[in-house]
């Protein structure tokens, strides 16, 4: 993908629905921004531990819907499941690379045990906006590591190896920097924003 279309890429508002999903996405930002500022190391590990939530919750409530109803998913379950274990390593990769302090790690405790349920019911209330909140999502994700390409580009973050984990999963070269491992991360982000935002289209 084109990286203009892949940054640029944005679903516009239709409804309601889509305007709450905006609105609360740009309000997770703010604290975000607030929090980690420049920090993208740091940022990516918290927020990659947030953003391995809702394929796994949207997942396990698909996978019991389609045993109750006895009908096929029509492939949703294994994409969103895939979707959870792909964000999984991003988390990993940047633990690697960020070092968490023992604060954040306790962070992370606390914002993945308050979103999975904050998610979890907003699934049950409207899967639709579910899915438009986790496009939203990736598009601030896709923002973000692009403006972390620029840091390292110009040398406000270094440019360290790519940890041994990110190489294997992403068939990297042996040789491989950190620079790499953002241009993957964001091509994932960039995958799930768009089939997010074709899964809410289809559900509406």
């Amino acid at each position: 993908m084109d990286d203009a279309v892949l940054i640029e890429s944005h679903h516009n508002a239709k409804c309601i629905s889509d305007r709450v999903a905006f609105a609360f996405t740009k309000f997770l930002r703010f604290f975000a921004d607030t929090f980690f500022a420049k920090r993208y190391g740091h940022r990516a590990v918290v927020l990659e531990t947030v953003a391995a939530v809702p394929g796994m919750v949207a997942g396990s409530l698909r996978h019991l819907r389609a045993l109750r109803r006895m009908e096929s998913d029509h492939g949703w379950i294994r994409v969103l499941l895939e979707e959870a274990e792909n964000e999984r390593m991003h988390l990993m990769t940047f633990i690697q690379i960020a070092q968490p302090s023992m604060f954040e790690r306790f962070l992370i405790f606390l914002a993945q045990g308050i979103f999975y349920n904050l998610f979890f019911l907003i699934y049950i209330c409207s899967a639709k906006t579910a899915h438009r909140i986790v496009g939203y999502f990736e598009e601030e994700a896709v923002y973000s590591y692009t403006e972390y390409l620029a840091g390292i580009d110009d040398g406000t973050h270094e440019n360290v190896p790519a940890p041994e984990l990110a190489i294997e999963y992403w068939d990297l070269p042996a040789n491989a920097r950190l620079r790499d491992v953002v241009i993957a991360v964001r091509a994932d982000e960039g995958h799930h924003r768009d089939v997010n935002h074709q899964f809410a289209d289809e559900l509406a």
